[in-house]
Protein backbone atom coordinates (compact mmCIF):
# COMPACT_ATOMS: atom_id res chain seq x y z
CA UNK A 1 0.00 0.00 0.00
CA UNK A 2 2.86 2.03 0.14
CA UNK A 3 3.26 4.73 2.88
CA UNK A 4 -0.09 5.86 3.63
CA UNK A 5 0.55 7.88 7.29
CA UNK A 6 -0.73 6.62 10.30
CA UNK A 7 -3.58 7.73 10.49
CA UNK A 8 -4.20 5.28 7.59
CA UNK A 9 -2.61 2.47 9.53
CA UNK A 10 -4.12 2.71 13.08
CA UNK A 11 -6.62 -0.06 11.35
CA UNK A 12 -3.66 -2.93 10.88
CA UNK A 13 -2.46 -1.84 14.19
CA UNK A 14 -5.52 -2.23 15.75
CA UNK A 15 -6.16 -6.08 13.98
CA UNK A 16 -2.83 -7.06 14.68
CA UNK A 17 -3.38 -6.27 18.61
CA UNK A 18 -6.83 -8.07 18.19
CA UNK A 19 -4.45 -11.38 17.05
CA UNK A 20 -2.10 -10.57 19.99
CA UNK A 21 -5.19 -11.39 22.01
CA UNK A 22 -7.29 -13.77 20.94
CA UNK A 23 -4.11 -16.20 20.09
CA UNK A 24 -1.35 -15.30 22.68
CA UNK A 25 -3.33 -13.55 25.55
CA UNK A 26 -1.27 -10.38 25.27
CA UNK A 27 -2.71 -7.37 25.72
CA UNK A 28 -1.55 -4.82 23.39
CA UNK A 29 -1.57 -0.97 22.20
CA UNK A 30 -1.99 0.14 19.18
CA UNK A 31 0.83 3.36 18.68
CA UNK A 32 1.66 5.06 15.04
CA UNK A 33 4.75 7.78 15.28
CA UNK A 34 4.09 10.51 13.17
CA UNK A 35 7.33 10.84 12.00
CA UNK A 36 9.87 9.14 9.23
CA UNK A 37 13.16 10.23 11.42
CA UNK A 38 14.51 7.10 12.79
CA UNK A 39 16.09 9.03 15.84
CA UNK A 40 13.06 10.80 16.64
CA UNK A 41 11.07 7.06 16.66
CA UNK A 42 13.52 5.04 18.62
CA UNK A 43 13.73 8.65 21.13
CA UNK A 44 9.43 8.06 21.29
CA UNK A 45 9.45 4.24 21.97
CA UNK A 46 12.48 4.92 24.08
CA UNK A 47 9.70 7.22 26.95
CA UNK A 48 6.78 5.45 26.54
CA UNK A 49 8.67 1.85 27.13
CA UNK A 50 8.23 1.97 31.15
CA UNK A 51 4.34 1.40 30.54
CA UNK A 52 5.40 -1.98 28.27
CA UNK A 53 6.26 -4.70 28.37
CA UNK A 54 7.45 -5.63 25.15
CA UNK A 55 7.24 -3.60 21.48
CA UNK A 56 6.34 -5.05 18.33
CA UNK A 57 7.37 -3.00 15.76
CA UNK A 58 5.39 -2.84 12.10
CA UNK A 59 5.89 -1.30 8.74
CA UNK A 60 9.09 0.22 9.05
CA UNK A 61 10.90 0.86 5.88
CA UNK A 62 13.65 -0.78 4.80
CA UNK A 63 16.57 -0.29 5.86
CA UNK A 64 15.57 2.28 8.55
CA UNK A 65 13.87 -0.62 10.06
CA UNK A 66 17.24 -2.47 11.17
CA UNK A 67 18.51 1.03 12.37
CA UNK A 68 15.44 1.72 14.94
CA UNK A 69 15.34 -2.64 15.99
CA UNK A 70 18.97 -2.12 16.88
CA UNK A 71 19.04 0.93 19.03
CA UNK A 72 15.78 0.16 20.69
CA UNK A 73 17.32 -3.42 21.55
CA UNK A 74 20.85 -2.19 22.77
CA UNK A 75 18.40 1.15 24.42
CA UNK A 76 15.73 -0.58 26.04
CA UNK A 77 15.80 -3.98 28.22
CA UNK A 78 12.70 -5.52 27.14
CA UNK A 79 11.97 -7.31 24.16
CA UNK A 80 11.97 -6.00 20.77
CA UNK A 81 10.67 -7.79 18.14
CA UNK A 82 10.25 -6.61 14.51
CA UNK A 83 7.58 -9.06 13.06
CA UNK A 84 8.03 -8.18 9.71
CA UNK A 85 11.83 -9.45 9.43
CA UNK A 86 11.89 -12.14 12.83
CA UNK A 87 7.89 -13.66 12.10
CA UNK A 88 8.20 -14.45 8.77
CA UNK A 89 11.91 -15.44 9.16
CA UNK A 90 10.82 -18.16 12.11
CA UNK A 91 7.33 -19.56 9.66
CA UNK A 92 9.82 -19.80 6.93
CA UNK A 93 12.18 -21.84 8.78
CA UNK A 94 9.03 -23.91 10.17
CA UNK A 95 8.15 -24.87 7.06
CA UNK A 96 11.50 -25.73 5.71
CA UNK A 97 11.83 -28.36 8.27
CA UNK A 98 8.98 -30.13 6.72
CA UNK A 99 9.25 -29.39 3.47
CA UNK A 100 12.77 -31.08 3.40
CA UNK A 101 11.56 -34.18 5.33
CA UNK A 102 8.70 -34.29 2.46
CA UNK A 103 11.42 -34.27 -0.60
CA UNK A 104 13.93 -36.08 1.49
CA UNK A 105 17.01 -33.14 1.71
CA UNK A 106 18.62 -32.09 4.34
CA UNK A 107 19.16 -28.32 5.29
CA UNK A 108 23.42 -28.92 4.94
CA UNK A 109 23.11 -29.85 1.33
CA UNK A 110 20.22 -27.81 -0.44
CA UNK A 111 21.37 -24.81 -2.34
CA UNK A 112 19.08 -22.35 -1.32
CA UNK A 113 18.08 -18.76 -3.37
CA UNK A 114 16.61 -16.05 -1.52
CA UNK A 115 14.73 -13.56 -3.62
CA UNK A 116 14.14 -9.71 -1.40
CA UNK A 117 16.96 -7.87 0.50
CA UNK A 118 15.04 -6.61 2.52
CA UNK A 119 13.40 -6.63 6.08
CA UNK A 120 11.69 -10.18 5.77
CA UNK A 121 14.60 -11.50 2.83
CA UNK A 122 17.39 -10.55 5.26
CA UNK A 123 15.85 -11.92 8.61
CA UNK A 124 14.92 -15.45 6.85
CA UNK A 125 18.88 -15.73 5.74
CA UNK A 126 20.64 -14.89 9.08
CA UNK A 127 17.95 -16.89 10.93
CA UNK A 128 18.47 -20.34 8.28
CA UNK A 129 22.30 -19.58 8.38
CA UNK A 130 21.91 -19.61 12.54
CA UNK A 131 19.83 -23.40 11.98
CA UNK A 132 22.74 -24.60 9.96
CA UNK A 133 21.54 -24.09 6.44
CA UNK A 134 25.37 -23.50 4.37
CA UNK A 135 24.56 -22.51 0.46
CA UNK A 136 23.02 -18.85 0.09
CA UNK A 137 22.61 -17.19 -2.14
CA UNK A 138 20.45 -13.52 -2.12
CA UNK A 139 19.00 -12.00 -5.11
CA UNK A 140 17.13 -7.70 -5.28
CA UNK A 141 15.66 -6.79 -8.85
CA UNK A 142 19.65 -6.72 -10.25
CA UNK A 143 20.37 -10.21 -9.57
CA UNK A 144 22.73 -11.94 -7.41
CA UNK A 145 24.11 -9.47 -4.15
CA UNK A 146 27.45 -10.51 -4.25
CA UNK A 147 30.19 -10.40 -0.99
CA UNK A 148 32.47 -7.24 -1.14
CA UNK A 149 30.65 -5.36 -4.07
CA UNK A 150 30.74 -1.94 -2.31
CA UNK A 151 28.41 -0.35 -4.97
CA UNK A 152 25.59 -2.36 -2.57
CA UNK A 153 23.36 -0.21 0.14
CA UNK A 154 25.49 -1.07 3.16
CA UNK A 155 22.51 -3.59 4.55
CA UNK A 156 22.91 -5.60 1.26
CA UNK A 157 26.43 -5.52 1.63
CA UNK A 158 26.16 -6.78 4.82
CA UNK A 159 23.90 -9.56 3.36
CA UNK A 160 26.28 -10.50 0.81
CA UNK A 161 29.07 -10.81 2.74
CA UNK A 162 27.16 -13.42 5.20
CA UNK A 163 26.57 -15.64 2.40
CA UNK A 164 30.00 -15.42 1.26
CA UNK A 165 28.53 -15.19 -2.37
CA UNK A 166 30.99 -14.41 -5.47
CA UNK A 167 28.50 -15.59 -8.30
CA UNK A 168 26.78 -12.56 -10.16
CA UNK A 169 23.84 -13.52 -12.34
CA UNK A 170 20.09 -12.20 -12.97
CA UNK A 171 17.65 -14.27 -10.78
CA UNK A 172 16.76 -16.50 -13.16
CA UNK A 173 20.37 -17.78 -13.74
CA UNK A 174 20.97 -18.01 -10.37
CA UNK A 175 17.73 -20.41 -9.63
CA UNK A 176 19.08 -22.93 -11.84
CA UNK A 177 19.69 -25.69 -10.27
CA UNK A 178 18.37 -24.52 -6.58
CA UNK A 179 16.69 -26.86 -4.14
CA UNK A 180 14.93 -24.09 -2.22
CA UNK A 181 13.05 -20.40 -3.73
CA UNK A 182 12.11 -18.37 -1.07
CA UNK A 183 10.53 -15.03 -2.39
CA UNK A 184 9.80 -11.91 -0.30
CA UNK A 185 9.44 -9.42 -3.20
CA UNK A 186 7.19 -8.71 -5.49
CA UNK A 187 4.04 -10.34 -7.98
CA UNK A 188 4.94 -12.24 -10.67
CA UNK A 189 8.83 -12.53 -10.74
CA UNK A 190 9.01 -16.27 -10.55
CA UNK A 191 8.15 -18.00 -13.92
CA UNK A 192 7.77 -21.69 -14.94
CA UNK A 193 10.45 -22.08 -16.27
CA UNK A 194 12.69 -20.63 -13.70
CA UNK A 195 10.97 -23.57 -11.60
CA UNK A 196 11.21 -26.32 -14.07
CA UNK A 197 15.40 -25.50 -14.20
CA UNK A 198 15.76 -25.98 -10.38
CA UNK A 199 16.92 -29.21 -8.98
CA UNK A 200 14.53 -31.93 -8.73
CA UNK A 201 11.83 -31.78 -6.15
CA UNK A 202 12.46 -28.49 -5.43
CA UNK A 203 10.80 -26.18 -3.00
CA UNK A 204 9.10 -22.75 -3.57
CA UNK A 205 7.78 -20.38 -1.22
CA UNK A 206 5.79 -17.43 -2.46
CA UNK A 207 5.68 -15.29 0.13
CA UNK A 208 4.77 -11.72 -1.76
CA UNK A 209 1.27 -11.05 -1.05
CA UNK A 210 -1.59 -10.45 -1.89
CA UNK A 211 -0.23 -11.53 -5.05
CA UNK A 212 2.65 -14.35 -4.80
CA UNK A 213 5.91 -14.38 -6.92
CA UNK A 214 3.49 -17.45 -8.83
CA UNK A 215 0.61 -18.66 -9.00
CA UNK A 216 0.74 -22.03 -6.75
CA UNK A 217 -0.72 -24.17 -8.83
CA UNK A 218 1.47 -23.08 -12.06
CA UNK A 219 4.93 -23.43 -9.76
CA UNK A 220 3.11 -26.99 -9.32
CA UNK A 221 2.73 -27.74 -13.16
CA UNK A 222 6.06 -26.63 -13.70
CA UNK A 223 7.27 -29.26 -11.09
CA UNK A 224 7.79 -27.89 -7.62
CA UNK A 225 7.43 -30.51 -4.84
CA UNK A 226 6.37 -28.06 -2.22
CA UNK A 227 4.80 -24.40 -2.61
CA UNK A 228 3.87 -22.20 -0.18
CA UNK A 229 2.46 -18.83 0.13
CA UNK A 230 1.33 -16.13 2.62
CA UNK A 231 -2.44 -16.34 1.41
CA UNK A 232 -5.09 -18.24 3.74
CA UNK A 233 -6.92 -19.55 0.51
CA UNK A 234 -3.57 -21.68 -0.71
CA UNK A 235 -2.19 -24.69 1.04
CA UNK A 236 0.93 -24.52 3.21
CA UNK A 237 0.06 -20.37 4.25
CA UNK A 238 2.89 -18.78 6.19
CA UNK A 239 1.11 -16.64 8.07
CA UNK A 240 3.42 -14.44 10.45
CA UNK A 241 0.08 -15.00 12.73
CA UNK A 242 1.54 -18.48 13.31
CA UNK A 243 4.76 -16.70 15.35
CA UNK A 244 4.13 -13.77 16.82
CA UNK A 245 1.51 -14.14 19.10
CA UNK A 246 3.30 -17.42 20.93
CA UNK A 247 6.53 -15.61 20.77
CA UNK A 248 5.54 -12.65 22.50
CA UNK A 249 3.85 -14.68 25.18
CA UNK A 250 6.57 -16.40 25.71
CA UNK A 251 8.56 -13.72 26.15
CA UNK A 252 6.40 -12.08 28.63
CA UNK A 253 6.44 -15.15 31.00
CA UNK A 254 10.08 -15.61 31.11
CA UNK A 255 10.60 -11.47 31.53
CA UNK A 256 13.23 -11.74 29.00
CA UNK A 257 15.09 -8.70 28.52
CA UNK A 258 15.51 -9.73 24.24
CA UNK A 259 14.39 -12.23 21.73
CA UNK A 260 17.24 -13.73 20.70
CA UNK A 261 17.88 -15.93 18.37
CA UNK A 262 17.37 -19.31 20.73
CA UNK A 263 13.71 -18.14 21.02
CA UNK A 264 13.39 -17.55 17.28
CA UNK A 265 14.90 -21.10 16.30
CA UNK A 266 12.44 -22.44 19.69
CA UNK A 267 9.54 -20.74 18.12
CA UNK A 268 10.05 -22.41 14.24
CA UNK A 269 11.41 -25.70 16.06
CA UNK A 270 7.87 -26.13 18.22
CA UNK A 271 5.51 -24.98 14.78
CA UNK A 272 7.25 -27.55 12.74
CA UNK A 273 6.36 -30.58 14.85
CA UNK A 274 2.99 -29.33 15.52
CA UNK A 275 2.94 -31.13 11.78
CA UNK A 276 4.30 -34.80 13.33
CA UNK A 277 3.83 -36.11 9.49
CA UNK A 278 4.08 -33.20 6.94
CA UNK A 279 2.63 -34.04 3.04
CA UNK A 280 3.29 -31.56 0.33
CA UNK A 281 -0.06 -29.72 1.05
CA UNK A 282 0.62 -29.64 4.65
CA UNK A 283 3.95 -28.56 6.23
CA UNK A 284 2.60 -25.82 8.39
CA UNK A 285 -0.30 -26.03 11.19
CA UNK A 286 -3.29 -23.78 10.87
CA UNK A 287 -3.33 -20.58 12.57
CA UNK A 288 -6.59 -21.01 13.75
CA UNK A 289 -6.20 -24.06 16.28
CA UNK A 290 -4.89 -22.27 19.66
CA UNK A 291 -3.24 -25.25 20.48
CA UNK A 292 -0.26 -24.27 18.30
CA UNK A 293 -0.09 -20.68 20.09
CA UNK A 294 0.19 -21.80 23.66
CA UNK A 295 3.21 -24.54 22.22
CA UNK A 296 5.21 -22.54 21.03
CA UNK A 297 4.93 -19.49 24.20
CA UNK A 298 6.09 -22.82 26.06
CA UNK A 299 9.02 -23.46 23.52
CA UNK A 300 10.31 -19.94 23.18
CA UNK A 301 9.91 -19.18 27.53
CA UNK A 302 11.74 -22.04 27.72
CA UNK A 303 14.41 -21.04 25.18
CA UNK A 304 14.50 -17.67 26.89
CA UNK A 305 15.30 -19.02 30.43
CA UNK A 306 17.87 -21.66 29.10
CA UNK A 307 19.77 -19.06 27.15
CA UNK A 308 20.23 -17.07 30.31
CA UNK A 309 17.95 -13.83 28.85
CA UNK A 310 15.02 -14.50 31.54
CA UNK A 311 14.56 -12.62 34.73
CA UNK A 312 12.46 -15.67 36.64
Amino acid sequence: MGDIGPEAALPVMEGKCALFKEFGNVDAIPICIDTKDADEFVQTVRLISPSLGGINLEDIETPKCFEIEKKLKQTLGIPVFHDDQHGTAVVVLAGLINALKVVGKSKSEVRVVINGAGAAGTAITKLLLHAGFVHFIVCDRQGALVAGDTSLAPHMLALANMTKNYKRGSLEEIARGADVLVGASAPNVFTPKMIGNMAKKPIVFALANPTPEIDPELAKKAGAAVVATGRSDYENQANNVLAFPGIMRGALDAMAREINEEMKLAAAHALASAVPKPTSSHILPDPLERSIHKKVGKAVEKAARDSGVARV
